[in-house]
Parts: C-alpha cells; structure tokens; sequence
C-alpha cells in the first residue's frame, strides 16, 4: 500500500472514532436508565425525553448541517461539531435535575448532528474507488456495532464503581483525540459552487421533522388526540412547503432529485425502518436484563456482548458476500434474520434465562448492520461529489429518526402496557417504570416489596414481548420491499453517475 492510501485508510480510522463514540452514547444510556430512575426520579414521560431528545433534535438539524458542510467544509463542520460534544457532555454528566439532563441531551444533539453527516459524506470524499468505498462503509459502520460492544461493557464498569454521570464523562477524552488528530488526516472538502444559502429553508426543514415526531411520540402515548394529529398535520403541511421551495429554488437545500433513483429512496426508507426496530429493542433488553433477571449493570453489558461483536461480523462479511449473492438478496436476508430474533423476543416469559435473550440479539445484530452497509453504500454511491453532505444528512435523517421513533413508539406501548399492569394502589414511581418500582420496594415490608417488583416484572416483560411481535411485523414488511423494489435496479459497485 502507497503512502496516500495509508493515509486515506488512516482518516477513516479518525472518522470511525465519532460514530464509536455515538453508539457507545446509545448503549450506555439504556444502562443507565434504572440508576437515571432512582437519582433524579424523572417520570414516565420525563424518562422518554430524556432518551429520545438526542435523537430529535438530531433528526431535525441534518438536513440543515448536511447543506452547512457541503458550503463551509465537512472537515471544518465536524471539528465545531466534536467540541460541541465534548461540552455537552460534562454538562449531562453533572445534570441535577430530569430537565438538566434532557437540556444536555439536546445539546449533544446539535452536536451530533455535525458529526454525522460529515463522517459518511468524507468517505465519500477520501474513497474514489467503488470496492474501496463499500468495504470503508463497511468499517464505519462496524464502529456502530463495536461501539455497541464497548459502550455496555465501559458503561457497567462505570456504573458499579462511579455514579451514572460518569458515563457521559467517556465521550471527552474521545472528542480531544479527534480535535488534535483531525486536522492532520482529514481532507477539507466542499462544494466548490455552493451557490445562495437559504434561511427559510433552513427552518421549514426543522419545522417539518419536529412537529411530526411530536406528534407521532404523543399518538403512541396517549393514543388519538386533537394535539398530536394537529401537529403531524402541520408538520406534514411545513414539510409540502419545504418540497415546492426546494423545487423553485436554483440552489435547493436538498436535491429533490435524488429520490427519482430507486437506489436512494428505497435504501433510506429500509435503514429507516430497521433502525426503528432494532433500536426500540435496545431500549428494553437492558431493563429486562439488569431488573427482570437481577443482573448488575456489567453481567448484563457482558451478556449482550455477542449481539455487539456479531454486529461487526455481519458489517464485514457482507463485503465478500456481496461479490457473490445480489445487493437486494442480501439486504431482505439480513431483515429476516433480525426479524427472527425478535420473534425469539416475542415468546420470552418473565423466566426466560439470558441465553434465549443473546441468540436474539445475536441475530438482530447480525442481520440489522448487514443490511445497511449495503444501503448506505447505494445512497452514497448514488449522489453526485458535491452534494455527498446533503446525501449522507438525508441518509442519517431517516438513520436517526427512526432510532427516535423507535424508542418513542415501542417504548411507548412498552411502557402503555407496563402502566396497564401494575394496579391503582401501587406506589406512583412504580406505576411510570420498572426502575421506580425498584426503588419504591426498598421502603415497603418484604412480602409487600416482593409481590410489587413481582407484578411489576410481569407487566414489563408482557410490554416488551408486544413492542418485538410489533418489530417482528415490521421487518419481515420491510425485508419484502426491499427485494421486491430493488431487484431491476443497478446495484453493482460501479462508480456513482451523477443525478
């Protein structure tokens, strides 16, 4: 290997260390949930912000922050963005309050939302060559899987040994590395012709996504109302607006024109979709492990281990396989195979040991990071140079919000059914999470204690096993159409033709 192409294999080494960094947040924050519970006593809905305003708040500025760095330099964008996140970070860890906390996590959301697309836009940049490039996404995405292994594992470390703020304090030492090694490795790249910036559509675009997830969190809540059908209809109205702007406009936000290729539209609704699933398990899964089945915070991280490393297993091989089996063979394959580990999900019983629980995952994991190594590598092939900061925020849009559905609306029946099953009488804390009946069961008499955290185990599992029928649906659905649509469609590793 030439002195340039260590270089290039270098760089995606310092623009794996972000999306570590990223996923480590995800995993550690389900972790520390129980504890989250117990400190600052956040109630049901509290505890949902707490989680999903990361990604809500990211969700609706990629778009922006995808057009930003392709005008001033996705290097420049990425570099404010990981000090942003260092920041916020300190600010999480020593948060005194739900509202402290849920302020910090919309911090680390704008900060994220910088980092993203400016990691897969540069591969984009650095990888020229079509074999190259799939196998760079195929690293980059495998730092979602290890950060995911390595996040449980820190985090459960910090947790029987420091308070739960401390595993917010991980992200610092990360941001400083990529702060300092940045600047040498990575190439500045932009737009060499950006043309006007629009503000209006700046904020149709943030007015769009928010209100419709609002409302979509709401619907999945507390069921039909006037409010959160108002506010998915006016997200939907601000979005049409969006839409005909981006038309008229001669340098638009987003190139609308993008989504006429199959191979775009059809591989963001598909990471979209199985995003959803997987992360609305990750949600529970540690929950279950750690307050279910009486699991310290590392036992448990140790346990979801092999889903995390099979992540990775799956992120690489699907570069070999794809040089012998069709792209949408292999993308439907990978679905089906999660989908079977939720279905696994789906018949567990409050006495389910934790073996049953990692072959699950293991085929979640395996399946879920194989297919969008492969999507991702269609949406970014797909895009002309110039426009791979817009492409890469589209992608990671629909990447997050999906996350942030996920969480919001099988969390939320999760959490319906939870609240369902335990009675009227029990303690409030112990009616908004499984983590408050713990707590709320030290203060009552052995006999009450037992039957509260018995009942209340039940009502959770019940939650959980509804959310993995529904995921269950969801996959084999989204599995089947992206076969069907994406099998006339050139999905080889041809270099990209520009839209």
């Amino acid at each position: 290997m030439d002195r340039a192409g260590t270089r290039d294999w270098a760089a995606l080494g310092v623009l794996v260390l972000p999306v570590l960094l990223i996923s480590v947040d995800m995993t550690v924050l389900g972790f520390a949930l129980p504890y989250l519970s117990e400190d600052l006593a956040p109630t049901g809905a509290e505890q949902l912000w707490i989680v999903d305003i990361y990604s809500f708040v990211l969700a609706g500025l990629l778009v922006l922050m995808g057009s930003v760095g392709d005008r001033i330099g996705r290097r420049r964008l990425l570099l404010s963005g990981a000090a942003l996140f260092g920041a916020a970070s300190v600010f999480a860890a020593f948060a005194a309050s739900p509202a402290m906390l849920i302020a910090a996590r919309a911090l680390l959301g704008v900060g994220g939302a910088t980092l993203m697309p400016s990691t897969l836009s540069l591969i984009r940049t650095i990888f020229a060559d079509p074999a190259q490039r799939r196998l760079a996404i195929a690293v980059w995405g495998s730092g979602f899987s290890g950060g995911m292994a390595l996040g449980p594992v820190v985090g459960g470390w910090l947790l029987e040994h420091f308070w739960w703020g401390s595993v917010f304090l991980v992200n610092v030492p990360v941001m400083a590395v990529l702060l300092v090694v940045g600047p040498l490795l990575l190439p500045e790249a932009a737009d060499p012709a950006p043309g006007r910036f629009d503000l209006l559509s700046a904020v149709l675009s943030l007015a769009t996504v928010l209100p419709v997830v609002y409302g979509i969190k709401d619907l999945a809540k507390h069921g039909l109302g006037s409010a959160p059908l108002a506010a998915i209809g006016l997200g939907l109205a601000v979005g049409a607006a969006f839409v005909h702007r981006q038309r008229m406009l001669a340098d638009p936000m987003i190139d609308l024109r993008l989504f006429a290729r199959r191979e775009f539209s059809v591989s963001i609704v598909t990471n979209m979709l199985g995003v959803f699933a997987m992360t609305g398990l990750l949600l529970l899964i540690p929950q279950y492990l750690q307050l279910v089945l009486g699991m310290p915070p590392l036992t448990a991280a140790l346990w979801m281990l092999p889903m995390t490393l099979a992540g990775v297993a799956g992120s690489l091989l699907v570069t070999r396989l794809a040089r012998h089996v069709p792209v949408p063979r292999l993308i439907g394959a990978g679905l089906l195979l999660a989908a079977v580990g939720f279905a696994l999900v789906a018949v567990l019983g409050g006495g389910a040991g934790p073996g049953i629980v990692v072959s699950a995952l293991v085929l979640v994991g395996f399946g879920v990071p194989l297919s969008e190594v492969l999507t991702n590598d269609l949406i970014v092939s797909t895009a002309p140079p110039e426009r791979a900061g817009s492409a890469a925020a589209i992608s990671e849009t629909g990447f997050e919000l999906g996350g942030a559905l996920g969480t919001a609306v099988l969390g939320s029946v999760a959490m319906a059914i939870y609240h369902s099953g335990v009675p009227v009488g029990a303690p409030d804390a112990a009616r908004e999470t499984l983590g408050g009946a713990v707590g709320a069961a030290r203060g009552l008499p052995p006999e009450e204690a037992g039957a509260l955290l018995d009942t209340a185990a039940e009502a959770f599992v019940s939650g959980m096993r509804i959310s993995a029928v529904a995921g269950t649906v969801l996959l084999v659905l989204t599995a089947a159409q992206a076969v069907l649509l994406l099998r006339k469609v050139r999905t080889d590793t041809s270099p990209a033709v520009p839209v």
